[in-house]
C-alpha cells in the first residue's frame, strides 16, 4: 500500500464528510471556508469534495496562486525584456503562457526571443555562468515557498562574482492578504484552510495575528482528500464551538515556527515592499523585493525598460475569481473564449489555477 492511500481511503474520507455533516445540522446559514493555496484548490476539484460537503459548509477558492496573483505589467516588462537581444528570461513553465497586454513570454519566444524553461532558480544562475555574453533574467514569481531558493540563487550568483544574472521580482507573502479578504462583508468568511507549502517556510504561528485579533479560524492543512476534509472538520469544530484558534493538521510536515533558517534567508536577501495583486489591488508589506545589498542583481533596478500601459483583457473575471467572488463557472469567457489551449486569464493557465482545474475535473459551484 502507497503512503498516500490512507489519505484516500473512501470509508475515512465518508466519515470524515459524515463529522462535518453532524457539526454543522441545524445551521441557519452555510459556513464559509477559504482555501489559499493553489495545490488545495487543484485537490478540491480532483476529487470532488465540495460534491462530499453538506449544504451548511461552503468552499471558495482564494488568491492562492502565485502566478494568477501576478499583474499584467510584470508580464508585459519580462516581454519587454524577452524582446531585447542580449537578454536571456529564464522562468518556471507555467509563465511561458500568461497573457500579457499584447503579448506572452510563449509568443516572443516563437518570435526568436531567447525564453528558457529552467526547474530551480540555481538552474538559471548556471545559464548566466554558461553565457557570460548574455544578461539573463530570471522570474522570480511566487510565495515564501520558493522565495528562499531565488534568495539562495542571488547569494551564489554574488559569491560566484557573476554580473549578468538578474532576478525581476514578484514575490509575495501570504497572511496580509488573507486578513484583508477576511474583512470583507461580501465575502463573509469563517475560516481558513491554510497553505501548506507555504506553512513549512513560515509556521502555524504567521496565522495567529488572524485569529486573535480578527476572529477567523485557521487550520493549516494537507493536500489529500483526507486532509483536507479533516481540516473542514476542525474549522467547523472551531465555529460551532465559538472559538478562534490556529490548528495543524498538517502536522507531518509543518510546525509552530517553521523552518528558521529559511525564514533567515529572506531576511538576508529580501524587505517587505507593498506589491499589487491582480483583482485586489496594493496591499501593504505583501511583497519582497530585493534588498539594497543585493540591488545589482535587481532586474528593475540594474536594467530599466520601457513598458507599455498595461491592459486586463476585456470580460476576463480572473480578479473576482481570486477574491473568491465569483467561480470559474461565472466567468463568460469561460470553457467558451478562454480555455487551456488558448487562455485569455491567469487562471486558465497556471496548473494552480481555479479555472485549470475546474475546465480539467469539471466546474462546481460555489
Amino acid at each position: 500500500m502507497n503512503y498516500s492511500d490512507a489519505f484516500r481511503n473512501r470509508e475515512i474520507v465518508r466519515g470524515l464528510a459524515e463529522r462535518i455533516a453532524a457539526l454543522t445540522c441545524g445551521l441557519d446559514r452555510p459556513l464559509t471556508f477559504m482555501e489559499v493555496c493553489g495545490t488545495h484548490t487543484m485537490s478540491i476539484y480532483q476529487y470532488g469534495l465540495r460534491s462530499l460537503l453538506p449544504p451548511q459548509v461552503r468552499l471558495i477558492s482564494g488568491p492562492g496562486c502565485p502566478v494568477c496573483v501576478t499583474p499584467v505589467g510584470y508580464v508585459d516588462k519580462a516581454v519587454a525584456y524577452a524582446r531585447r537581444p542580449q537578454i536571456i528570461v529564464a522562468t518556471f513553465g507555467d509563465m511561458l503562457r500568461v497573457p500579457g497586454s499584447s503579448s506572452s513570454l510563449m509568443q516572443e519566444r516563437a518570435r526568436g526571443a531567447e525564453v528558457r524553461i529552467v526547474y530551480s532558480s540555481l538552474d538559471a544562475v548556471a545559464l548566466a555562468v554558461k553565457h557570460p555574453e548574455k544578461q539573463v533574467v530570471f522570474l522570480g514569481v511566487g510565495f515564501e515557498t520558493t522565495a528562499p531558493t531565488v534568495a539562495a540563487s542571488i547569494q551564489a550568483a554574488a559569491k560566484q562574482g557573476l554580473r549578468n544574472y538578474f532576478v525581476l521580482g514578484a514575490h509575495k507573502t501570504i497572511p496580509v492578504p488573507m486578513q484583508i479578504l477576511s474583512a470583507d462583508p461580501e465575502l463573509g468568511i469563517d475560516g481558513y484552510l491554510c497553505p501548506a507549502h507555504v506553512s513549512t517556510v513560515i509556521g502555524g504561528g504567521a496565522y495567529r495575528f488572524l485569529a486573535e485579533q480578527h476572529g477567523v479560524p485557521c487550520v493549516v492543512t494537507g493536500f489529500e482528500p483526507a486532509d483536507i476534509l479533516q481540516g473542514v472538520a476542525m474549522l467547523a469544530a472551531q465555529r460551532m464551538e465559538n472559538r478562534s484558534a490556529v490548528e495543524i493538521q498538517y502536522r507531518r510536515f509543518v510546525t509552530w515556527e517553521g523552518n528558521r533558517q529559511a525564514q533567515a534567508l529572506l531576511a538576508e536577501v529580501f524587505v517587505p515592499v507593498d506589491t499589487a495583486w491582480r483583482g485586489i489591488g496594493v496591499i501593504p508589506h505583501s511583497g519582497l523585493a530585493i534588498a539594497d545589498r543585493y540591488a545589482a542583481f535587481d532586474a528593475a533596478r540594474a536594467l530599466p525598460v520601457a513598458v507599455e500601459q498595461p491592459r486586463e483583457a476585456a470580460g476576463c473575471r480572473c480578479g473576482d475569481i481570486l477574491k473568491g467572488k465569483i467561480g470559474p463557472g461565472d466567468c463568460p469567457l469561460f470553457g467558451t473564449t478562454c480555455t487551456p489551449e488558448n487562455p485569455v486569464g491567469a487562471c486558465m493557465v497556471s496548473s494552480e489555477g481555479s479555472c485549470a482545474a475546474a475546465y480539467k475535473y469539471g466546474p462546481t459551484s460555489l
